[in-house]
């Protein structure tokens, strides 16, 4: 008789808000179809049976800021530029793999070219994470990651950038608010749109049903997300030209309106790779600025930022989550806002992110017990995607 259905036993599960002690899962047909605890729990008869003694079960992690066609090397941006769409698209083949490996079976990119991303996600065979796509980022001219292509001129502009955007199958907007780190010429403290070009983007987006994360480091540039009803800011980093400043009603603001702060954690630290000087220096009070968020109720998740830089490797997120509780989570909640609270943010919250019946059945198995040590997460032992093991010691212990 063939068996159609797999149950996992561990020594305990985190279903994505809470732990559960001798748990049980049951997968079938790429879904979870039922969970049970308690050391005596029935195997269905038809269930081959994987025993992972020692380890702890939770949902795939979901990294909600990643680029996979860039490839985290010395200058990701040239190497984009040297390659043809094929070798892209290897790349990213590469990018997804690194991240499967270390337990991240969704990801959310925002930025790539000529709409890769969307094609990888069309094309690519064997288990691979799901992919939540924007396609190139929207930016202004000369602006942030222009180079990508999503470079839009006035209301017009953002007019039409938009609809390519729908026309093209994105799931999300992406707009560079502010200037950025990776792109000459741009200023990470100023904004990059007039309150009222973004005020349109978001409305526009949001007339096609698809929601909008801000790229702002500026304070300025979050000061016009905000109002412009952004649902998403990545970095946040409160950047002006003296320095880092987080105004009460902004903060206040971010808070009450639930807009998902996607704090850019997770370093993997590279021999000989120095951040730049002038991030150094304005480093400390970012990452507290994140932690005031943190403190005060915000919806903060780790966007990780994977692909930009060699310390910034596809797969950093167990790191990133790491660093959340430095800033003042608890295990818990980094471990749901990777999981649980991930999925909710890049849209997939009544399929990803808990295990639970009638879920995705993306599961990472670890050694050990996260929710005491949360670097625990860096020792993967299992990692299903729809039910199909990546890695190869998921066995049938019968």
């Amino acid at each position: 008789m063939t068996r159609s259905r797999t149950a996992i036993r561990a020594d305990r599960l985190f279903d994505g808000a809470a732990s559960v002690a001798d748990p049980l899962v049951v997968v079938e047909d790429r879904r979870i179809t039922a969970v049970d605890s308690g050391p005596r729990a029935p195997v269905p008869p038809d269930a081959e049976l994987v025993e992972l003694p020692g380890a702890t079960l939770l949902p795939g992690l979901i990294d909600t800021h990643v680029h996979l066609c860039f490839d985290a090397g010395p200058d990701p941006v040239a190497s984009l530029a040297d390659r043809d769409d094929d070798a892209v698209l290897a790349a990213m083949a590469d990018a997804a793999a690194g991240q499967l490996a270390a337990g991240v079976t969704t990801v959310r990119d925002l930025g790539d070219r000529d709409y890769l991303s969307l094609r990888y996600r069309e094309t690519a065979t064997g288990p691979q994470p799901t992919i939540v796509a924007a396609g190139p980022p929207i930016t202004s001219e000369g602006g942030h990651c222009h180079f990508l292509g999503g470079i839009a001129r006035g209301v017009d502009g953002i007019r039409a950038a938009v609809d390519e955007h729908v026309q093209r199958g994105a799931d999300v907007i992406k707009v560079m608010a502010s200037g950025g780190m990776m792109t000459a010429g741009t200023v990470v403290h100023q904004a990059q749109f007039s309150p009222s070009e973004l005020r349109f983007l978001v409305t526009e987006a949001h007339r096609h049903g698809l929601p909008v994360t801000a790229h702002a480091h500026a304070l300025d540039a979050i000061v016009d997300a905000v109002a412009a009803g952004v649902d998403g800011i990545e970095h946040c980093a409160f950047r002006t030209a003296d320095g880092v400043h987080t105004p009460d009603d902004v903060v206040a603001a971010i808070v009450a309106r639930r807009i998902a702060v996607g704090a850019t954690t997770g370093i993997r630290p590279v021999e000989g790779i120095v951040a730049p000087a002038e991030l150094l220096r304005h480093l400390p009070a970012m990452l507290a600025a994140i932690g005031r968020l943190v403190r005060e109720g915000a919806l903060v998740v780790a966007g990780t930022d994977a692909g930009i830089a060699p310390v910034k490797p596809h797969g950093v997120l167990p790191l990133g989550l790491a660093q959340l509780t430095e800033l003042g989570m608890t295990p818990v909640d980094a471990l749901r806002a990777g999981t649980h609270v991930a999925a909710q943010v890049v849209g997939l919250g009544d399929r990803k992110g808990r295990v639970a019946p009638g879920f995705d059945a993306d599961l990472l198995a670890v050694a050990g017990d996260p929710l005491a040590d949360i670097a625990d997460l860096l020792r993967p032992v299992a990692v299903l995607v729809g039910g199909r093991s990546v890695l190869p010691s998921l066995s049938p212990s019968v």
